[in-house]
């Protein structure tokens, strides 16, 4: 086969397909057990560890989507390690609301399965370029993955700055490797598969809603505060998928070169997904709150949660639209500095604070409508 017969059949295209969304579905337990865990215990020191674990979890969650987006699982044993994979991850989920007492072993073991299988299907049948770049790539990932399991054996403290330093590792990895833009990235299946996860992980904000409301009176507050958080999650499905948002960014990616395209799908789909998913995590456990106190005031941890998630979200809306190209970034900008200010609304009431929300989010949406038109 020559080289440009080679190229031609890596960029072949094709959909995501339904056990990488079976994949995508166990990945998302983690978000819910995330979520949970920070709504049972929203100090500072309880969200720094949901962040910690978040990051974790999500860079090799990222490395799955650009493992499928290169060996497509149309084999057997494909099929079977990628099963192995999920397995891992279900342990990671299940271990996490005790990830930093006695479950931490379970999360550090359930992670290094994830890299082993990660690594060794990667380099296995990646493709010449792929497989090139992911062996230089798998010793820092192996040893991030060797410092989360080592971790999990510590006490709580040093558990934390293992697992920090493991983070680290993951970031600086793909500057100290430069040569990341060998992988080949294919647009469609690489766009599709991000908006899958963040579109389940939106849905995380309904569950939230209803175990919020799980053994509550249906009374009327009830209800509209429900309602409210059912139109907030909708307006962050806009803010993601409005306006074809998701089709621009598959056409800005297939216009660049293969290392062009790398680098935008590590910053765009890798940095800012980051804190789009932390975002979204964090309204959940704000709406979780807010449903059960709608017409009191909330602490200043609910409502930092309900405005600071909000916040989180605009800003890595930000940054995704800046990196590709398809939008200005200014009035996510601004929305996300008047989410931040909503958090004195909702100490004083928090139904008051989700309306204020609905209201900061539909402004945001009609001025970028009109700048459209």
């Amino acid at each position: 086969m020559s080289a440009e017969t080679h190229e031609a059949h890596e960029e072949t295209e094709y959909r995501v397909s339904t056990l990488e969304l079976f994949f995508d579905l166990v990945f998302v337990f983690t978000i819910t057990q995330l979520t949970g865990t920070l709504a049972d215990d929203t100090s500072p020191l309880g969200f720094a560890q949901v962040v910690i674990m978040l990051c974790v979890i999500l860079w090799m969650y990222f490395g799955y989507v650009w493992l499928t987006n290169a060996v497509p699982p149309d084999t057997t044993v494909r099929r079977l390690l990628l099963m192995a994979g999920m397995g891992g991850f279900l342990v990671i989920a299940l271990a996490i609301p005790n990830a930093f007492g006695a479950a931490g072993a379970a999360f550090g073991v359930g992670y290094l399965i994830v890299n082993l299988v990660h690594s060794g299907l990667f380099i296995s049948a990646g493709g010449p370029g792929s497989a090139a770049a992911m062996a230089r790539l798998a010793p820092f990932n192996l040893g991030s993955a060797g410092l989360v399991m080592v971790g999990g054996f510590l006490p709580s403290t040093w558990r934390a700055i293992a697992w920090i330093a493991a983070v680290v590792l993951m970031i600086v990895s793909p500057y100290v490797n430069r040569r990341h833009g060998e992988f080949r990235i294919r647009p469609t299946h690489f766009v599709e598969r991000h908006g899958l996860v963040v579109i389940i992980a939106i849905g995380e904000s309904i569950i939230a809603i209803g175990i919020g409301a799980a053994g509550l009176p249906l009374s009327l507050s009830v209800v509209v505060a429900a309602l409210l958080g059912l139109v907030l999650a909708y307006q962050l499905w806009w803010c993601h998928f409005g306006r074809d948002q998701d089709v621009r960014a598959e056409h800005s990616l297939a216009r660049m070169t293969q290392a062009e395209r790398a680098r935008a799908a590590l910053s765009a789909f890798g940095w800012a997904h980051a804190p789009i998913l932390l975002g979204i995590v964090v309204v959940c456990v704000g709406l979780k709150k807010t449903i059960g106190h709608a017409t009191e005031h909330l602490y200043l941890s609910g409502a930092l949660a309900l405005g600071g998630g909000a916040a989180l979200f605009l800003l890595g809306q930000a940054l995704f639209r800046h990196r590709m190209g398809i939008g200005t970034s200014t009035w996510r900008l601004v929305a996300a500095a008047t989410a931040l200010a909503t958090v004195p609304i909702g100490m004083w009431l928090a139904i008051a604070q989700v309306a204020a929300l609905v209201i900061v989010f539909g402004v945001l949406l009609g001025v970028e409508d009109k700048l459209r038109a």
